[in-house]
């Protein structure tokens, strides 16, 4: 399992907008019969400004590859970066330890 966290400042747009954006690509994954189960994705949101946080999850190199190649993802990478005017940081993290 890969891991991954996308960090920027909302900047642009209304944040209305941008969640039922984000509720979108998260359907998008969802009702994707080859996507489905294999990619993780949360959002979440500094309660006291605009700093965005995303984690994603993809089970091997397959799934992260297949994501790429949708239509939706380019639309929702581009979209990330006009909210966030530009300034996107993806990090590949590592799982240490978790609940179950």
């Amino acid at each position: 399992m890969k891991h991954f966290m996308i960090k920027y400042q909302f900047r642009n747009g209304t944040t209305e907008e941008w969640h039922r954006e984000i509720g979108r690509f998260i359907k998008a994954i969802d009702g994707d019969p080859e996507l489905k189960g294999r990619i993780g994705y949360r959002v979440l949101k500094n309660r006291d400004d605009g700093q965005y946080f995303h984690l994603a999850s993809v089970t091997d190199d397959a799934a992260q590859k297949t994501l790429q190649s949708r239509e939706f993802f380019r639309a929702y990478q581009e979209m990330t970066r006009k909210v966030a005017g530009g300034e996107v940081t993806a990090t590949p993290i590592e799982m240490i330890d978790a609940t179950k």
